[in-house]
């Protein structure tokens, strides 16, 4: 006879229940925010979805299909026991599993912070047995959604490239999975939607977050794979419901095997997931566990505003009577911390395959780099330089230096990819070499800020010292991260950014360490706010860094516009401010003072779509970032809009309002039309210029109480 009990674990804000059989898999039934999140019913059925995916040479799957759903093993793994703990905030399970036939053993790790409705979640596997198992692919978590068929939900995804970063789409999950009458079949089906990243730009073609949302009004479960390499998402339907598989990388993808001799342990990537009532709900739940994964550091509450020399401005083109007035201008417009971006290191005129020993250029700077910096401190500004640490050019004098096992090959040779060779972190020489680097340029010259970019991807990884391509680049991947931890150990008061040609690796393997994202290498001003607006959905926005980069040919509303696309996050600034007449420099300082006026909320703030999430044509846009009792809502039109939109505001429905302009105030003024009863604002714009942008300050008011 089948006895079905269930383990139960969480706190205030999340339930888990997962079922354990003497007859079935363990198995997820139930991942929700605490309270009345089910239907009636839900609990008749024994989940059957496995917990643990595990796809091995010698075993395959237990149905044939492409899914990471029912493989042979997964199916067999006993619970073998569990355990829970507590540590400051976070709450922890682990839970115990065994195959008596392979030999291999797995442990499953939740991890939740009190009063946030996320967890995260990883997998590692023992091989307990007496023989190797050639491991092709672990999930780090996978669960069916016992009752909510493809029919009733939606799928919500984000696509990226450059330029063209988080372009998110919401539409029926049955489009991307047919109605095949399982029922009918008794079996549960074969296909799948996989969404797949290759290579080392983690998102560089698809996002490593999505959803499934209840069009109803019912739960939506919102996800993350926290890896700064290659990784697969899928999800699909069951007789059961649909199902979802979170995983890092995997031989069907990635050409990834590892070989797990008998007492070896393989740990998976970690995963989170948010669950809520709505995908509004689930997106504050999932910035509120990001804030909670993030490394301390100082800048998180700070927050500087960050002037960068490069975008449409010196494009890499650095010298000290270029910077020199640039600087000048940065400090008077506001600036806290001024970044040198590519071209210091270069003494020709070429230097993209030159790269790699980070040696300050003497024809740029006759006088030395030290004479900048210098002035950018003595104009009351951290100074920073642009580094891309793990690429050396073919002609470097680094490419002879360093032995050719600390680079990254395939068949014994060097992998190149656009003249640049890449370092390979699992050797000590490629690691030795970088924090010489570091260390010199923060000891010796004073770097407080390291725009850390990353311009090539090496595809499968290197096959030197590894099972396969795909097993030596994670493993390469995670000695990236333990070199990041290391530098932030030495350094804790120097801030990295995150660039990989604009937003290729915008991951929170990469944001849990480093403190801010540069969102995008967009040029054109009129394109970049549909990235800004969509940041939060990926980023936290005391972490998005979208481009300001005002110019002088500019009109006063095109100033604005480029300004507003940096405020609802970190500030990022460019442009040349050195050329700017009296009158526009003040708009730039008054959308700095604005930026800074908001900046003490921004890590406190949750982001909402009043018009749905951004399409990259969208006539109009709006991102609101909510704080407690303050609503800054950020609207642009671009050509060819309507005269007017309505956005909502569901959360001040029902309230009077006071709004104000946040920036810039100096403008024609929009008018507003507030309808409280349905929590809609409709704004119009008055002047005549087609290309327009606004910030708002909305604080609602006080409650009127009783009369007598």
């Amino acid at each position: 006879m089948d006895t079905v009990t269930s383990l139960v674990w969480g706190h205030s804000a999340l339930k888990l229940v997962v079922d354990v059989s003497s007859e079935g898999p363990v198995a997820v039934r139930t991942l929700a925010a605490a309270g009345p999140q089910h239907r009636a019913g839900q609990h008749r059925t024994r989940a059957t979805q496995p917990l643990v995916e595990v796809l091995a040479a010698g075993e395959g799957r237990g149905r044939a299909s492409h899914r990471f759903s029912e493989t042979a093993i997964g199916r067999r793994l006993a619970y073998a026991g569990s355990a829970q703990t507590h540590d400051g905030p976070w709450r922890e399970l682990r839970i115990d599993l065994r195959d008596e036939r392979s030999g291999l053993a797995a442990e499953t790790t939740f991890r939740s912070a009190e009063g946030v409705s996320a967890v995260q979640v990883r997998t590692r596997i023992t091989n307990e047995g007496d023989t190797p198992v050639l491991l092709l692919g672990v999930t780090s978590f996978a669960a069916g959604l016992i009752g909510y068929s493809a029919e009733e939900l939606d799928l919500v995804r984000g696509d990226s490239e450059w330029l063209g970063e988080g372009r998110w789409t919401r539409r029926p999950l049955r489009d991307g999975v047919p109605d095949l009458n399982l029922a009918l079949h008794g079996q549960h089906g074969r296909g799948r939607l996989a969404v797949v990243s290759q290579g080392t730009w983690s998102t560089g073609v698809h996002l490593p977050t999505g959803g499934l949302v209840h069009r109803g009004g019912g739960p939506a479960w919102l996800w993350q794979i926290e890896h700064n390499g290659a990784w697969r998402w899928e999800v699909g339907e069951r007789l059961d419901g649909a199902y979802l598989s979170l995983l890092g990388p995997t031989d069907l993808d990635h050409q990834w095997r590892h070989r797990l001799a008998p007492g070896e342990s393989f740990t998976t990537v970690p995963v989170s997931i948010a669950v809520a009532a709505g995908l509004d709900a689930a997106v504050a739940a999932l910035t509120a566990h990001r804030r909670a994964l993030v490394r301390p550091h100082r800048d998180r509450t700070a927050l500087p505003v960050v002037f960068n020399d490069y975008m449409n401005t010196l494009m890499g083109d650095p010298t000290t009577a270029k910077l020199l007035p640039l600087i000048d201008a940065a400090a008077d417009a506001g600036a806290e911390v001024f970044v040198i971006d590519a071209g210091w290191y270069d003494n020709g005129a070429h230097w993209w395959d030159s790269v790699g020993e980070w040696q300050p250029s003497q024809t740029r700077f006759p006088r030395g780099i030290e004479e900048v910096l210098t002035h950018i401190r003595q104009r009351g500004m951290v100074p920073g330089l642009w580094l891309e640490p793990e690429v050396v050019g073919v002609r470097s004098p680094m490419a002879d230096k360093l032995p050719d096992e600390a680079f990254l090959q395939r068949g014994g040779v060097r992998v190149v990819e656009h003249d640049r060779y890449h370092l390979d972190l699992r050797h000590p020489r490629a690691v030795a070499h970088l924090d010489e680097v570091v260390d010199r340029l923060v000891e010796q010259l004073g770097v407080g800020y390291f725009k850390l970019d990353y311009n090539i991807d090496p595809g499968a990884g290197t096959d030197l010292l590894a099972d396969s391509a795909g097993d030596g680049l994670l493993e390469h991947n995670r000695a990236h991260l333990a070199w990041l931890d290391r530098l932030l150990d030495r350094h804790p008061h120097v801030t990295l950014e995150n660039c990989a040609s604009g937003a290729m690796r915008m991951d929170y393997a990469m944001l849990s360490r480093l403190q801010l994202q540069s969102t995008s290498d967009q040029q054109d001003f009129v394109r970049y706010p549909p990235v800004a607006a969509a940041a939060p959905m990926s980023v936290l926005p005391e972490q998005s860094a979208s481009w300001a980069y005002p110019q002088p040919e500019m009109s006063e509303e095109e100033l604005a516009y480029s300004m507003v696309t940096g405020l609802l996050g970190r500030l990022y600034l460019s442009g040349r401010l050195d050329r700017m007449d009296a009158a526009q420099l003040e708009s730039v300082r008054a959308g700095v003072r604005a930026y800074k006026e908001l900046r003490a909320d921004l890590a406190s703030t949750v982001p909402l779509w009043p018009l749905g999430l951004p399409g990259w044509d969208d006539p109009w846009l709006s991102l609101a970032l909510r704080a407690s009792e303050t609503t800054y809502l950020a609207v642009w039109r671009r050509g060819g809009a309507t005269a007017s939109t309505t956005l909502s505001l569901p959360h001040l429905s029902g309230r009077d309002i006071d709004i104000e302009v946040h920036y810039p105030r100096e403008l024609p003024a929009w008018s507003l039309d507030w309808a409280r009863d349905s929590g809609s604002l409709t704004v119009t714009p008055t002047g005549a210029e087609p290309t327009a942008a606004r910030v708002f300050r909305i604080v609602p008011r006080p409650a009127e109480g009783p009369t007598r």
